[in-house]
This record gives C-alpha cells, structure tokens and sequence, in this order.
C-alpha cells in the first residue's frame, strides 16, 4: 500500500485554476480550428455563446460583442466554421473556451448548403408560389426604392428612370449589408406598406411599387438579402415588389419571394416604367390610324348615300300627284261651301217653324205648376220632419240629464269608498308603524350609518350609536362589546310546559 506523499505543495482550488489557465495559454496562445457550430445562444448584452465541435470533441467558444458586430453571418447550428482566437480556461466551471477574434464558414459550401436548408423550408411554406405573386402597375406614379443613400445604385436607378419616363421617386435608406442590415431591410418594405393610400400632412403616400437593389458582390456581402426576415416581409408586402440584387448571376432567397425579379438595379428601373417616347409614338401611330379610318368610313358612307340618292325617284315625279289632287280639291271646295251652306239654312228654318208662342206659354205654364207643386210637398216635409226631430231632441236631452245625475251619485259613492279605504289604510300603517312602538317606551338604535341594529352582536365598543325616542333623538357611544344572551320565546314557552309556575297551557 503506498503511502500518501506528505511532501507535495498544498494549492487551493484558486491557485491550481490559476496554474492551469497560466498553462493553457501560454501553450496554445492563438489557435485556428474547423469545426460545426452546435448550440448557438445570443446573450442579450450582445455576447454569443456557442459550441464547436466535431465527431469526436466539443470545445466551448466565446465572441465577445466588438466582434460579434464585426461577423456579417447569423450564427445557426450545423454551420460549419473556421475561427480564430486565444484559448484560455473559465474557472467557475473547470472547463476551456476558446475566446473568438475571427470567424468565417468553411468554404463556401457551408453557406451554400446552409442556403440550400432554408430555401427548401420556406419553399414549403409557400412563400415562393407563382400564384401568389402580384403584377407590376403599368405606369407607377410614386417608386420606393429600397437601398443605401450613398451607393451608385440609387444614381443608376433614378437615371434610368429619368431617360425613360420621370416618376416621383421615395428612398428609405438602409444597410446593404452587414449587422442589422437585414432587419433595416424588412422594417423598410413593412414601412412602404405601412404608409396610407394618401399624402397626409406628416407621411408621404403609399408608393405604387417597390424596388429593393443593391450592386454586385460576394456571397457573404449578399447574406442579408438570403435572412427569413427579410423574405417573408417580401413575401408578406401588399405592393408589387422587384429585386435587383447583385449581378445576373447572383442569386438570392428575396429573388423567389418578389414578384419580379431584375438580374440589375438598372434592368429594374427598366422593368418599373416605360419609355416615354415610345409611349408617346405608339400614341401617336394609334391617332393617324383612328384618323384615316375615320375619314375611310366617312368616304364609304358619302358612296353609299350617292349611291342611293340616285336610286330614289325625283322631287317632282313624287309631289306630282299629291299637287294634282289638291288643285282639284281647291276647284271644287267653293261649290261644297255653297251646297252645305244652304242646307243648314233649311233645317234651320224648320225649326224655327215649330218654336211658336203659344207653344212656348204652354210650356213655360206646365213647368210654373209643377214646380209649384214640389214646392207645397218640400215645404209640408220640412215642417214635418222638424217637428220629429225637435221631439227626438227633447227625449235625447232627458236621456242625458238623467245619466248625468246618476254620473254624479256614483262618483259621490266611489270617494266616499275611496275616503274610507284611504282612512283604514292610515290606521293600519299607524298601527304597523315603529313610531307606535316608541310611543309605548321602546327605543330605536341605529349605527352612525343611520342602519337600524337588531342585535347586540353588532355592536362593538367604541361604536358611535344614536338612540330615536318618540320625542326625538340622542347620540351615544358603546362601552362595552359583550352581548348578554337573552332567552327566546320558545325556550320561555319549554320551561312553562316543563313546570315552570305561571299561567298553565291553554291546550
């Protein structure tokens, strides 16, 4: 049995810690590694914890905030990376990290196959449907360009626009790429969609289409454009959308999600509007051919109408006829004037033959008594039917007075019911009231509320109280909160039946 060695340096846990990470770091002081990242967790202060590891290890790293922001990547699990940096130990957990400086994916078809992942997921959601994509507006009145102020793409974009048809341009400016320049990207295409339809006194209108470009560069630089925040707000967006990032060959995730794709900044402009002069040609064009169809039609229609004039017959040929028999008509109308005239005249000198005088006193005689007769009869029955009606009218009025003196009698009986009812009902109430009840002796308490108290359980010392007498009324206060049990009817009425002396039952 060996026996333990006395002789070794006694270290406390700080000082052996201390040694270690003295030895880890002068022995690997900068360190380059390859591996997969694994679990990825980005700390609120700006600091981004990970694991990197292979087959067979797992080596904990460290990218304090200075760097983080320097790394345009979105670290995910799976992403495998090369990283550079010290690696030192963490002695409140006895373990070793690697605190990074640089970090980049290892090649690139880790960033391809990591494009390729997320491509195929929002592939499945839908996002890159035919069907969902809008069409562009013929002629756009506002264009929102998406990009940096300060590149040459804006330049490109407005003087393409302004060679080919003048529109009033809205930039919101952004990061093309780098930290946050993704985020920067869909809060733009969301703030498009966001203003109103109209120019108010503080936002500008809604624009009618929405170009989000960028100029060329390397996979990396064209990472924010590939971030699920920034297609699914393409996706998302209610204006028709064109993306012009990179060159024709770069290929981005925003390239599916937009309506439109431009493989230039220049080809989207292009793509936005119109030429202007050959607008202004074909309106042109259009205008002589309306014109010379017109005057064709006008022509066809003169030959038709010549055509038929000399089919139709002569004014002369058509009104000979019609003059014929109006001269006859004129010829012969003195004659008929005549004719007419004299044989009203004989009519009328018959009639006057029979209208005599003696004819017309009989008439007038015959007509003077039978009106006199109707006027005897009219005056007879007029006399007779006031006479009914003047004794209608003296029994209608005794019928009314009798009624109203039998209205009078029961309306004398009914207050006087009244009267009585109202009597009893005040006796009843004075009998029923607590008044009557004070007037014997009692007393009413009410607490400082003005609520009446039943029981002496309510009170409690201290209480204010007030005390109603039939007179009138007094405050108090309660000393004391104990309640004194007094017996109840029924036990009252137990102890008589068991022998109590007093009155005897009735039963």
């Amino acid at each position: 049995m060996n026996e333990p060695r006395l002789n070794l340096p006694e270290l406390t846990v700080s000082e052996l810690s201390t040694a270690l990470k003295r030895t880890i770091e002068e022995a690997y002081g900068y360190v380059r590694v390859r591996g997969e990242l694994g679990k990825v967790s980005y700390h609120g202060n700006g600091h981004v914890y990970f694991d990197l590891k292979d087959d067979r290890a797992c080596v904990a790293g460290v990218i304090w905030r200075s760097t983080a922001l320097r790394i345009q990547l979105r670290l995910e699990a799976g992403l495998e990376v090369v990283v550079t940096g010290r690696l030192t130990t963490y002695p409140g957990r006895s373990q070793y990290q690697i605190i990074v400086e640089t970090l980049e994916p290892a090649g690139i078809g880790a960033l391809m196959a990591l494009l390729e992942e997320r491509k195929r997921k929002l592939a499945a959601e839908g996002l890159f449907d035919e069907a969902r994509k809008q069409l562009l507006p013929f002629l756009p009145t506002i264009v929102g360009v998406v990009t940096s102020p300060t590149g040459a793409v804006i330049r490109d974009i407005l003087h393409r626009l302004a060679d080919r048809f003048p529109r009033r341009v809205l930039l919101w400016p952004v990061k093309v790429q780098g930290d946050g320049s993704a985020a920067e990207i869909a809060a733009a295409i969301d703030g498009f969609n966001a203003l109103p339809e109209r120019e108010g006194a503080l936002l500008p209108p809604r624009p009618d289409l929405i170009i989000v470009a960028r100029g060329g560069g390397s996979l990396e630089d064209l990472w924010s454009f590939n971030e699920e925040i920034v297609v699914r707000a393409a996706a998302a967006s209610l204006i028709p959308l064109i993306s012009a990032v990179g060159h024709e060959t770069d290929v981005t995730l925003i390239d599916f999600a937009a309506d439109r794709r431009a493989p230039t900044p220049t080809a989207a402009a292009e793509m936005a509007v119109p030429v202007r002069t050959e607008l202004l040609l074909d309106i042109e064009s259009l205008s002589r051919r309306a014109l010379a169809c017109w005057r064709r039609k006008q022509d066809a229609r003169w030959a038709e109408l010549r055509s038929a004039s000399r089919a139709l017959p002569k004014a002369e040929e058509v009104m000979a006829v019609p003059r014929q028999r109006l001269d006859h008509a004129a010829a012969s109308l003195d004659r008929a004037l005549r004719t007419n005239a004299h044989v009203h005249h004989v009519k009328f000198s018959r009639i006057a033959g029979r209208l005599s005088d003696r004819l017309l006193r009989a008439n007038i005689e015959r007509r003077r008594e039978r009106y006199g007769s109707l006027s005897s009869r009219l005056r007879a029955g007029v006399a007779a039917n006031l006479a009914v009606h003047r004794t209608r009218i003296a029994q209608e009025r005794e019928r009314v007075t009798a009624f109203g003196e039998r209205a009078r009698r029961a309306v004398r009986q009914l207050i006087a019911v009244r009267d009585s009812r109202a009597e009893r009902g005040g006796e009843l109430l004075a009998a029923f009231s607590y008044r009557g009840v004070l007037a014997r002796g009692f007393a009413l308490v009410r607490d400082a509320k003005g609520r009446p108290l039943r029981t002496a359980v309510a009170i409690t010392a201290g209480m204010p109280l007030e005390i109603e007498f039939s007179d009138g009324r007094i405050g108090a206060r309660a000393e004391t909160s104990q309640a004194t049990e007094r017996p109840s009817a029924a036990s009252k009425l137990r102890a008589r039946r068991a022998g109590t002396p007093g009155q005897g039952d009735l039963f």
